[in-house]
């Protein structure tokens, strides 16, 4: 048999080694492209990625060493993932042996995850053969009743065998010796879902819903077609996704849904597996290494043919993929910032195209990005503006905070909300309350000298918890305990300002003593369970009042929520970046969608310090379009994308210095590119070297190049310059970010 050879990436990710090399297929050895090989390199053993398997080495045999063995029976990359990989490393002028691991689990990488067995027996005769080892068995009852139970010849595990006999295994030890039965260690599957599903029949469709389908369904049958789904607040957008990987499993193809958040994935699951069953499987972070590991496993080998999970599962190897369904598109979550970096959406759009799938992306409050593209053409737009069964959208009520602080209200509710929250639990109903800021208060302060509680490895304040009387920090996880006077001054005077979701819960409480809440924020959430416990809570009425940040403003289905109040609706709409009007009608809009969801009629209540302002106005009236409208001319006059193209360069090192002069030289180099190619200068509305928003991160220092370029062919090769400098052996560590997803 000819010699062959394999083309294989090297699991390290360093510029040095980003190159294919070549190496031998040893005869016998079941090598194709996406095989992980254990392979020498240097004078060590390292894991590999096959990219290619050829004839011809091209280079001199003598110098190729031959792979050791593969890691798996079966290629863990699918080709077409492979070709994914490929041109995201391309994009994104990363390594790609970086882009490769995106494609398999964390911890299949080293072999930090093994498949998990356990002892099962199954009996190897029958009939007569069966009543003469039953005889030998004369002065073994044990082993007799063993057979008994093995008898219908299946395979059963030893652990069920030990609810009926004591210590089994001895016995089956003596009757595998005999002959009558076999020992073996059989795989079993680490499952993440905590009981069945129950079977739901499929809801009879609305009339929009039908509409829509006729749209999409000949388009995935097809394999064609990208499409944005605009749908308000329970109009049912979840039925048009089961009913659209229906048609895909029926056309024989597969299917991922990707949601933006955690939070969400038990209720979509649920969903999903009472309609799919075992067909469904779920990818995320929360999930044990060993059930992803196994839920990933399900989904190569083709027994699990529809995917739900958070951003990363858009690299699920679902084979013969029928269609991409982007839940609540316009979330930032979509954005990875760790490289490679890399949005899910466009991922998504690229999976699509490359294999033949349709693309569906779905909001109620479509981003501005993407509700332009759908306005020119370039995807289909699908409209849901009615809920289910024509119900009404829920009442919005928008109160100035300013006019309560006149009239003498300096409490943090409202005498507006009061009133609503004593209607809503007087009535028998659930209420939920939204605050984008966890902890007791944001900010502790000296009232005497000023002195502003700060972390010392992030430039931002400490956010005081109650809880456990002590200050933390949101970003690197640091706490401290609150101190009993000023570290400045020494004065007693200091007090914690503002407030958090833990504030908001103890003013419940004293207001509505005996009331049941559930707060759900990063603090209540650790840990594998944290979500589904406390949403179990409140979907069964234990409990009345759910507090919560943006991780309750989404997604969520509760029927007996009449009340959603919005305690401050300004934090997002005060933040220094050009998307905070719309993250602010988004979060709003969302949060508002969670009420009156079923036959009660909602109410929702805003309590804010600028109900003038358009962002906050349109939430109240659930108007998108009016939103749209007035967004799209203020970017366009003041020159924001999808106009312009926001670039940075992000410098960290340890010291401040060090990152400053690092900056300062890329601004060189930018320059210099600039007197080299003045044309080039044209497409560059300003540039400024300075710190980063947030001057130190865990521990870092950070300092950047900001650029705005306008959207120009000439841009794409300003950016290919930055993105060559970028790779450059600098000093400290430097990104280069395009429209990145925060701009602190």
């Amino acid at each position: 048999m000819p010699a062959r050879y394999a083309d294989v990436i090297v699991d390290i990710t360093h510029a040095d080694v980003d190159r294919v090399f070549t190496y031998g297929i040893p005869a016998g050895m079941d090598i194709v492209p996406g095989t992980r090989v254990s392979i020498p390199f240097g004078r060590q053993t390292t894991e590999g990625f096959v990219i290619g398997v050829k004839d011809a080495p091209g280079i001199d045999p003598d110098k190729i060493k031959d792979i050791n063995a593969p890691l798996e029976e079966y290629p863990a990359i699918l080709p077409q993932l492979i070709d994914l990989a490929q041109d995201m490393s391309a994009q994104t002028h990363c390594p790609l042996a970086a882009t490769l691991r995106l494609m398999v689990p964390a911890q299949m990488r080293g072999g930090r995850i093994k498949v998990k067995t356990e002892k099962a027996a199954q009996l190897l005769v029958a009939g007569d053969a069966l009543e003469d080892a039953r005889k030998a068995q004369s002065r073994a009852p044990k082993r007799r009743l063993l057979l008994d139970l093995l008898s219908d010849g299946e395979v059963y595990p030893v652990s069920e065998l030990a609810v009926l006999v004591r210590q089994p295994l001895e016995g089956l030890r003596a009757l595998e010796q005999q002959g009558f039965v076999r020992v073996i260690d059989q795989e079993v599957l680490r499952s993440p879902y905590p009981d069945d599903a129950v079977t739901e029949p499929d809801p009879v469709l609305t009339a929009q819903q039908q509409e829509v389908l006729g749209e999409l369904l000949p388009a995935v049958r097809s394999g064609t077609g990208q499409f944005l789904l605009y749908g308000v607040t329970g109009s049912g957008k979840t039925e048009v996704y089961i009913r659209a990987v229906h048609a895909c499993l029926e056309a024989g193809k597969g299917a991922i849904v990707l949601i933006p958040e955690i939070v969400l994935t038990p209720q979509m699951v649920t969903w999903f597996r009472a309609r799919f069953g075992d067909v469904a499987a779920v990818l995320h972070s929360r999930l044990s290494a060993g059930e992803r590991f196994d839920e990933w496993r399900r989904i190569r080998r083709g027994k699990a043919r529809v995917v739900i999970g958070a951003r990363s599962a858009v690299f699920a190897p679902v084979d013969k993929l029928g269609i991409l369904i982007v839940d609540e598109e316009h979330e930032g979550s979509y954005l990875s910032e760790h490289a490679p970096s890399y949005d899910a959406r466009e991922v998504a759009l690229s999976r699509a195209m490359r294999e033949d799938a349709t693309l569906l992306l779905a909001s109620a409050t479509p981003s501005v990005l993407s509700f332009a593209r759908a306005s020119r053409g370039d995807m289909m737009l699908l409209e849901m503006p009615r809920r289910v069964n024509d119900r009404p959208l829920p009442q919005v009520t928008l109160v100035d905070m300013r006019e309560e602080l006149r009239l003498g209200n300096k409490g943090i509710f409202s005498q507006e909300l009061v009133q609503a929250l004593t209607r809503c639990l007087d009535s028998g109903q659930q209420a939920m309350l939204f605050l984008n800021r966890r902890g007791y208060a944001p900010s502790v302060v000296c009232r005497k000298c000023g002195h502003v509680m700060g972390c010392p490895d992030c430039d931002v304040s400490l956010t005081y918890h109650a809880q456990d009387r002590s200050l933390h920090c949101h970003y690197c996880g640091l706490r401290l305990p609150m101190p009993g006077q000023c570290p400045e001054c020494q004065s007693r005077y200091i007090r914690s300002i503002g407030i958090g979701t833990q504030k908001v819960e103890e003013e419940v409480a004293k207001l509505f003593p005996g009331v049941p809440l559930v707060r759900m924020d990063n603090d209540t959430t650790q840990g594998k369970d944290g979500h589904r416990t406390l949403l179990n809570r409140f979907r069964s009425g234990e409990a009345r009042v759910m507090i919560g940040t943006q991780m309750i403003a989404k997604g969520l289905d509760f029927p007996q929520v009449t009340l959603v109040g919005v305690v401050l609706a300004d934090l997002s709409v005060n933040l220094p970046d050009y998307r905070s009007a719309e993250r602010t009608f988004q979060l709003l809009t969302q949060v508002a969608g969670r009420a009156g969801r079923a036959d009660l009629p909602g109410e929702v209540v805003i309590q804010t310090y600028k109900p003038e302002h358009y962002a906050i106005a349109a939430a109240a009236q659930q108007d998108y379009r009016s939103f749209y409208h007035t967004e799209f001319a203020r970017r366009r006059r003041d020159l924001y994308p999808p106009f312009t193209m926001m670039v940075r360069l992000l410098c960290q090192a340890k010291d401040e210095a060090a990152a400053r002069s690092v900056s300062k030289r890329l601004l060189a180099h930018i320059n210099e590119l600039f007197v080299q190619y003045p044309q080039l200068r044209r497409r560059m509305l300003f540039i400024r070297e300075d710190d980063a928003p947030i001057k130190r991160l865990m521990g870092r220092a950070r300092a950047q190049v900001l650029m705005k370029l306008l959207v120009h062919r000439d841009s794409d090769r300003i950016i290919e310059h930055l993105t060559d400098l970028s790779r450059r052996d600098w000093p400290c560590d430097v990104t280069l970010e395009i429209n990145p997803a925060s701009m602190a």
